[in-house]
């Protein structure tokens, strides 16, 4: 009895340890590929995932105005980079 009261124990305390190492979203946010383009005035927040130890994938996620919710864009179209590159020099000249 004791034997399985310490094997549950030792089970509880690994699955801890291993979860708090995992990256605060736990996997990857967009399934697919993404969209190429989203309309810019439509963006109000833009986030860049790097990849991780828990979603190896470079990952593009717009958040739209008017609770148009969240859209994953595909990191290789000319329309993110060229996004990201307009909003890195927007913020660097503020």
């Amino acid at each position: 009895m004791k034997s399985a009261a310490l094997l549950a124990l030792l089970a509880v305390l690994l699955f801890v340890d291993v979860r708090g190492q995992r990256d605060p979203l736990g996997r990857c946010m967009c399934l697919d590929a993404g969209a190429n383009a989203v309309r810019p005035n439509r963006i109000e927040r833009l986030e860049v995932l790097l990849p991780s130890p828990s979603c190896p994938n470079l990952e593009i996620i717009v958040t739209l105005k008017d609770n148009g919710g969240q859209k994953c864009l595909d990191p290789n179209s000319s329309f993110a980079k060229n996004f990201i590159k307009k909003a890195i020099k927007k913020r660097s000249t503020q």
